[in-house]
């Protein structure tokens, strides 16, 4: 079956199953989509999968509370400005609250358009098969409204019957409502919450369900957990990490004990970019099985590095521009362009456009103002260690500015706030010992590690194994029309298989230790090359991709595996059927 990404036609036929290699997962631009599925029989289905377990709806509360306090602080101690007559520190608390959020929620809201829209003219991929028993059925691909159903006790698909004209009204009232009420959540700013919620509840359903569709609503909870991730990433380093900043200095400047409700705000702020960090670490590895996933106490150890290493930082900015006001826009105007620079320099691959990898580019520089953040797939040992000897002479040259703008005799009080910062960036750097020497997915860094790949024993690069069946080249001849609509060709008899064009020498494969890939059933075939982690996989940032794999694997009666075309095997082919 092959399905492209921008709703066209796709189309299906039995064929040869390739062996292993089907990696759920790939990264960046618009692409094509091919499924082969199995031929007549029952499907074996392999390893039942992730499962969606009690820590991970914990971990979804304790996010949605993470969430709040932040908001919530930020809104009160706003109110407490105005209600002291202090109209400037209200209009600057309140822009941080503000605007970065409407960021957030417009982009939020474009999503949901564009997820629950279709082209216009398009109803659908329309998916045609070989096989006399399913012709002309069409999927939807609007989460499980999907025209496809299956037999009892057969691995057939079936097409639904047309709807009647009470079911379509009922359905377009149905699709009126759900707009309406986004559209109410939305201005509400409260989009996040609604992901989050629907991420919890998509999980609980996959714990619920019978195991196909099991499986299809925890992949719908990972395209969900992923977006929230994102949004959260952008908003609480456009809003909280300015608001962080804002009050340290305030509280600096006016040199006094800090009130309860300032400093709530300031934790609160802290908690949720050390918490966001981690977070989307967590679901990025979680969403690719050639990564080794990442555990709880891991996380955990993570928000306490991000913690004491973003706190020291933002102590020292407060501490230098409540003195230095001018000096410190130009800092943190150059720091940005630097670390900008840096970024594109390592030459990063996580957006469809070229435009849109920019404006990506210049955020992670916004990221590195604060915190270390990887962008590039390998060890990242050296590109940490280099981060982090910069961010220490930054933090001892801005904090010895403010120091010596001091009374060094009298003034006690200065020493601490010193000391308080030296102390919080070494824990932060303490524990990120930790989680890299103890906690780290790959092994322990002193001891021997296994690889991120999921087949630690492959020689070769990460990515399907040498025997993976592979897309066919650009170059060889597509499939007519009528050749897919079984009309005989050339003297052939319609619906004969084409013969393998080159037979790949099988092997044997590696032992798995983690996350083993299974080696039947049907396989989606994405005619794109895997992005290199840390990069997202095409089916979490192209939408139109996500909606043609959902649409897939809901109609198919077993789970699909999803496999994208290898840049590092063999230039041998196994053509079975060519994409559309």
């Amino acid at each position: 079956m092959a399905a492209k990404s921008d709703g066209a036609a796709a189309v299906a036929g039995p064929g040869p199953e390739g062996p292993a290699g089907a990696d759920r997962g790939g990264a960046g631009g618009r692409g094509e989509a091919a499924a082969g599925i199995a031929g007549p029989g029952p499907v074996e289905v392999g390893c039942p999968g992730p499962r969606y377990e009690l820590r991970d709806c914990c971990w979804v509360l304790c996010a949605l509370l993470v969430f709040f306090s932040d908001g919530a602080t930020d809104l009160w101690l706003a109110a407490s400005y105005y209600l002291q007559g202090q109209s400037t520190y209200f209009g600057l608390t309140l822009l941080f609250v503000l605007l970065p959020s409407l960021v957030v929620q417009l982009l939020s809201f474009r999503w949901f358009v564009y997820d629950y829209s279709e082209p216009a003219g398009t109803p659908g991929p329309a998916v045609s098969t070989k096989d006399s028993d399913i012709v002309g059925a069409a999927i939807s691909t609007k989460d499980s409204a999907v025209a496809f159903r299956t037999k009892e006790g057969s691995a057939e698909l079936v097409p639904r019957p047309a709807p009647s004209s009470a079911g379509t009204y009922r359905r377009r009232c149905c699709r009126l409502c759900v707009w309406l009420l986004q559209t109410l959540v939305h201005l509400l700013q409260l989009g996040q919450v609604w992901r989050y919620l629907r991420a919890l509840y998509l999980g609980l359903q996959s714990r619920w369900r019978g195991e196909r569709l099991r499986r299809h609503f925890y992949w719908r909870m990972l395209f969900e957990s992923a977006d929230v991730s994102m949004l959260r990433l952008l908003e609480t380093f456009l809003r909280s990490a300015p608001q962080l900043v804002l009050q340290l200095s305030l509280l600096v400047h006016r040199g006094r004990e800090p009130e309860l409700l300032t400093a709530l705000s300031i934790s609160a702020s802290l908690v949720s970019l050390a918490w966001t960090l981690a977070s989307y670490q967590k679901v990025l590895r979680d969403s690719r099985d050639d990564k080794r996933p990442l555990s709880y106490k891991g996380a955990v150890v993570q928000v306490l590095w991000h913690l004491f290493t973003i706190a020291a930082r933002t102590l020292a900015f407060a501490l230098f521009a409540s003195v230095y006001k001018l000096y410190f826009g130009i800092f943190i105007v150059a720091h940005w362009c630097i670390m900008t620079f840096w970024v594109i320099q390592g030459e990063t691959d996580f957006c469809m456009s070229k435009w849109e990898e920019i404006i990506y580019n210049m955020v992670v520089g916004i990221i590195y103002i604060f915190c270390w953040f990887n962008v590039k797939e390998g060890r990242s040992r050296r590109r940490v260690t280099l981060y982090y000897c910069i961010v220490l002479l930054e933090n001892a040259a801005l904090t010895g500015f403010w120091y010596s703008s001091r009374n060094f005799s009298t003034d006690f009080y200065s020493l601490i706030l010193v000391c308080v910062v030296a102390s919080s960036f070494a824990l932060g750097i303490f524990f990120m010992c930790v989680y890299y020497c103890l906690l780290h997915p790959n092994g322990p860094m002193l001891g021997p590690q296994a690889p991120g790949c999921i087949f630690p024993e492959a020689p070769g690069p990460c990515g399907p194994p040498a025997d993976a069946i592979t897309s066919p080249p650009r170059s060889l001849p597509r499939t007519t029309g009528t050749e897919r609509d079984g009309v005989a060709v050339g003297g052939e008899r319609a619906g004969t298989p084409t013969p393998p064009v080159f037979q790949v020498r099988p092997g044997l494969p590696p032992t798995p230790v983690a996350r083993p890939l299974r080696t039947e059933g049907p396989v989606i075939r994405i005619d794109l090359p895997r992005k290199k982690y840390p990069a997202w996989d095409a089916h979490f940032i192209d939408r139109r991709l996500r909606k043609t794999i959902l649409a897939l694997e809901y109609s198919s009666p077993a789970t699909p595996r999803l496999q994208y075309r290898s840049m590092g095997t063999s230039q041998e082919l196994l053509e079975y059927e060519t994409t559309v």
